[in-house]
């Protein structure tokens, strides 16, 4: 990776003069992030957390005054070209030819691992990492909530892969439980099975609303639903050939709606599969006298520190039939053993927190030392997502709609070009553009939807990345004279230029940050940075009417800017577009 060679020749100079061996100086050395108002150095140094201070009062003068000593012990070399010092750091400026060469080339060598294959990830263990996410609901339309987990499980499990880890991705449906009682009592009441066949979501959709409305009315309604559900326990025939029936039309659609989404499953599985073994869990349970009855004749695992109830998980109902909780308590143990896995991520909403930390605290109980590498990535609601026909509940309604806006901006747009595939670009730019949106934040917060927004074509949108890419590809088509490998790194010392390459530099430590909270943000604030920076530099550094050696060398930068565009882009789950 580009910045290695730079902070491991700084590494080795400062290791020298401190006295540590230049593996612990690594992560102390950061790229600098490019100032709009000033030239920057390249590289920093936190002074703070290199030295070891004596006293636990580190005052600010000591530090600066130990920066100047630190500083004046350095050297310039062929690799450093000027070394000054801030506030607690020390500053170090690369040659500014050397700076050109080695990140060009090193972005066109790794090509798709530019980033990936830097020294701070060469520590790096490779794991074996199950990740369950999107898990929507059998039977019921595939819901906007679950979009969320969809992208960002997907995100999780592509930083992961590219990362070199095994990833199996998961889906684990909601087939099972008290709603296909509801479900299964409405159908009889209510269903059609002309219309299942015809649009099969969309029709157990409006019974499952038409039962609900029913049952909160009519007590007989309620009890036919939980003799549904009792029934499908026992593996009554007809009752689980219904059930069956419903389950194959609802995963049929959503694969349907991942092709589109650009999300693939090694597995999908579902809470039916684990019925069985949830009972098994509860014998477990009970064999380590974990398993308490209460009053309503409930089962439940006590949590509390005292072991006096006042915290507890119920595990089963008062008719035996086993709980959400039962189920993915099997679930957890059973893919332990199929996977053997190192990590087991979960990526649903923050309601669930409380769920996620009794599941983990019954596993640790259950004496199972795996559930500490368990985790939980939780995230926050959107709020105010409509179409234009009014509040939207489905997600295939959604990406309908960015789709549609997006035609329509760029029929209106005067640069628009003549596409093959107006709708699938549309397409593409419509799921950049809620995406980019959804990561702009922090995961776990909730965020407010506004179409005008997502679908801006300048400022920070996800429309502004396809375009930046698009606009860098056609400068490549325009130019395709072969490409430049040898270039005169003597023509790339415009600020604009250094700029864009200080920007490079920095990729390896954004993934990095990325790989260790699971955040896309700062992929999403780094990438936008980069279109910014790209655009500035499109604008004042022309390539097309330039004499042909600096024509070349900003061609071969430009080409580098757009690589490293999109593989971030795919990181996030974004196919870049080529034309738009």
């Amino acid at each position: 990776m580009a910045a290695c060679p730079f902070r491991r020749s700084i590494a080795s100079q400062l290791s020298r003069v401190l006295n540590l061996p230049p593996e612990n100086l690594i992560k102390s050395i950061s790229a600098v992030p490019v100032s709009k108002k000033r030239p920057v150095a390249d590289f920093q140094l936190f002074v703070g957390s290199v030295i070891e201070n004596k006293s636990s009062d580190r005052s600010k003068p000591d530090l600066q005054l130990q920066t100047q000593r630190l500083a004046e012990k350095l050297k310039c070399d062929t690799v450093v070209s000027e070394i000054s010092t801030g506030p607690g750091t020390v500053n170090f400026t690369i040659n500014r030819e050397l700076l050109a060469k080695t990140v060009l080339q090193q972005v066109f060598k790794d090509g798709s691992e530019y980033g990936i294959k830097s020294e701070l990830f060469s520590t790096l263990p490779r794991r074996k990492i199950v990740i369950e996410f999107s898990s929507p609901n059998i039977a019921k339309k595939f819901h906007v909530g679950h979009l969320r987990s969809t992208i960002i499980g997907n995100f999780v499990a592509n930083l992961k892969e590219a990362l070199g880890h095994h990833v199996t991705r998961i889906n684990y449906l909601g087939d099972w439980g008290m709603q296909f009682g509801l479900l299964g009592a409405g159908f009889q009441q209510f269903g059609n099975e002309e219309e299942l066949k015809f649009n099969p979501l969309q029709h157990l959709f409006e019974v499952y609303v038409q039962v609900n409305k029913a049952a909160a009315e009519d007590e007989n309604i309620k009890k036919l639903a939980q003799d549904f559900f009792r029934k499908l326990e026992a593996h009554d025939e007809q009752t689980l050939l219904m059930w069956q029936h419903f389950r194959d039309f609802s995963i049929e659609e959503y694969v349907r709606i991942y092709k589109r989404l650009g999300v693939h499953f090694d597995e999908y599985s579902g809470e039916s599969f684990y019925q069985e073994k949830s009972q098994e869990v509860l014998k477990m349970l009970d064999t380590k006298g974990l398993l308490q009855k209460t009053i309503k004749g409930t089962r439940v695992v006590d949590l509390s520190e005292e072991r006096d109830l006042s915290l507890c998980s119920t595990v089963m109902r008062s008719d035996g039939t086993s709980l959400y909780i039962t189920r993915d308590l099997a679930a957890a143990i059973d893919r332990m053993m199929k996977y053997n896995c190192d990590t087991m991520i979960y990526v649903t909403d923050k309601s669930q927190n409380t769920h996620f930390e009794q599941l983990f605290q019954i596993l640790k109980l259950m004496g199972y030392q795996w559930a500490e590498r368990c985790q939980h990535v939780s995230f926050g609601l959107v709020q105010g997502m409509k179409t234009r026909k009014g509040e939207v509940v489905f997600l295939e309604d959604v990406l309908n709609e960015a789709r549609s806006r997006m035609l329509q901006n760029m029929a209106s747009a005067k640069t628009t070009k003549e596409l093959e595939t107006p709708l699938e670009t549309a397409e593409k730019i419509g799921l950049a553009a809620l995406i980019i949106q959804d990561f702009k934040g922090l995961l776990s917060s909730d965020y407010q939807f506004s179409w005008d927004r997502v679908l801006q074509s300048r400022g920070d949108t996800g429309v502004f990345l396809q375009y930046t890419h698009a606009r860098l590809h056609s400068l490549e088509q325009m130019c395709r004279n072969g490409q430049p490998t040898d270039i005169n790194t003597a023509c790339l010392q415009d600020p604009q230029a250094i700029s864009v390459l200080q920007h490079l530099l920095r990729y390896d430590e954004v993934l990095y940050k990325s790989s260790e909270d699971l955040q896309p943000k700062h992929i999403v604030s780094y990438l936008l940075t980069l279109s910014h920076l790209a655009a500035v530099a499109h604008k004042t550094l022309p390539v097309k009417g330039s004499a042909p050696e600096l024509a070349q060398a900003r061609l071969r930068l430009f080409q580098a800017a757009r690589s490293v565009l999109a593989n971030g882009m795919k990181l996030l789950g974004i196919t870049p577009v080529t034309q738009m």
